[in-house]
């Protein structure tokens, strides 16, 4: 059974960082795409971005250049290093794997896989 388990969110204070981390079992994580989604109260949820196993990656507009996502095959666990962090950030943080085709890395419904989320507040 594919699990992914996230950790790491928290409190953070605008312009603070925080990294979440999501850490999968039950899988051969080889080209496993790793993606990572949030979800404000009251809005849908939407792509932040994504890697795949040989390293590239995508972001939405919104987070790139203050986001960054890395993986460590080794331990299966995929990163998502948050800087610069701003009110708006704030939502719930889940990842999500699956094999995916290349232009279906920010569609949701794409991924197979998903962790439970993690709470991410940021206070101005």
């Amino acid at each position: 059974q594919v699990q992914l388990e996230e950790s790491g969110g928290g409190l953070a204070q605008a312009g603070g960082s925080l990294r979440l981390s999501c850490t999968a079992s039950g899988l051969t994580f080889s080209h496993y795409i790793m993606g990572w989604f949030r979800q404000a109260p009251g809005k849908e949820r939407e792509f932040v971005g994504s890697m795949w196993s040989d390293g590239v990656s995508h972001y939405a507009d919104i987070v790139k250049g203050r986001f960054t996502i890395s993986r460590d095959d080794a331990k299966k666990t995929a990163y998502l290093q948050m800087a610069s962090l701003k009110p708006e950030d704030t939502a719930v943080y889940h990842c999500a794997g699956g094999y995916i085709l290349p232009n279906q890395f920010s569609n949701p419904g794409a991924y197979r896989d998903w962790g439970q989320g993690t709470q991410v507040t940021v206070s101005s």
